[in-house]
């Protein structure tokens, strides 16, 4: 079903935005929401201070692929999430960073079929589905999909390197990031991911706290069964729980089409 999120997200102003590649306001969902997406809030240099940035964040990006990213001309990928007992979903994606369309595959909030592409840059005269339902979902999934790009491209948060942490759950060590977005200013002000990172600078786990009071309040997920389509790196299992509750997301069906080709580089 369409309209159930993980995550809902502020909108931010970022590198992401000013290559074209819009990620323009999306409306708030009443489904549960885990991670969101961030406004960055402009402020006269006389008195605005930069967040701190750790320099860890660079190093993630660019084994996520950051320097081959104007290369992608699109991007295909479904995103599958379950939460035991609450729901279980699946949406379709294919995304053209460069001109900002959003072609969609999935089931309505009744269980019928869906499919539909926008352009996002022209939302305003879309049908109400595609702006509180569809476009929304397209936002969580994304963020899942290719969140240590986001993480990069969005420097409204601080990030601190806190030094090697023991993960949340299970054995083993790797380096803290907690990722912390401003106290005001978009849907859900304040929330943090602690991010740990491996030795290869990949990610290995998270935790999400929300600033707010909404429900779920902290989601604790495992990155793993990693996959390179073309010279992007690809996270496609999540475990963990959401609230207590067992989560798992996974994504298939990943692929991406560079420059110059028609042809889809699955993701192996």
């Amino acid at each position: 079903m369409v309209e159930v999120l993980l995550f809902c997200r502020h909108q931010h102003r970022s590198k992401f935005t000013e290559e074209n590649i819009h990620m323009t306001h999306s409306s708030r969902v009443t489904i549960i929401g885990l991670m969101g997406l961030w406004v960055l809030l402009f402020a006269p240099a006389s008195w605005a201070q930069a967040p701190q940035r750790a320099p860890i964040l660079d190093q993630v990006a660019k084994t996520f692929g950051i320097d081959s990213w104007d290369q992608v001309e699109a991007v295909r990928y479904t995103w599958n999430g379950e939460i035991t007992g609450l729901f279980k979903a699946a949406h379709k994606w294919e995304w053209e960073p460069k001109t900002n369309k959003v072609s969609f595959e999935g089931t309505d909030k009744d269980g019928k079929p869906v499919k539909v592409s926008y352009v996002r840059t022209d939302l305003s005269s879309q049908s109400d589905a595609v702006k509180n339902q569809i476009d929304p979902s397209f936002i969580n999934d994304n963020y899942w999909v290719l969140f240590p790009f986001h993480a990069y491209w969005d420097k409204s948060a601080s990030a601190i390197d806190q030094g090697k942490f023991n993960l949340p759950m299970g054995p083993g060590t790797a380096e803290l990031v907690p990722v912390k977005y401003p106290a005001d200013g978009g849907y859900t002000p304040g929330d943090t991911w602690d991010l740990y990172v491996g030795k290869d600078n990949r990610v290995v786990y998270f935790v999400y706290h929300r600033g707010g009071a909404k429900p779920p309040s902290r989601v604790l997920a495992t990155w793993a069964g990693y996959k390179k389509a073309g010279p992007i790196l690809f996270s496609t299992e999540h475990r963990g729980f959401a609230d207590g509750k067992p989560l798992h997301i996974f994504i298939s069906d990943v692929a991406v089409k560079l420059t110059g080709s028609d042809a889809w580089m699955k993701a192996q």
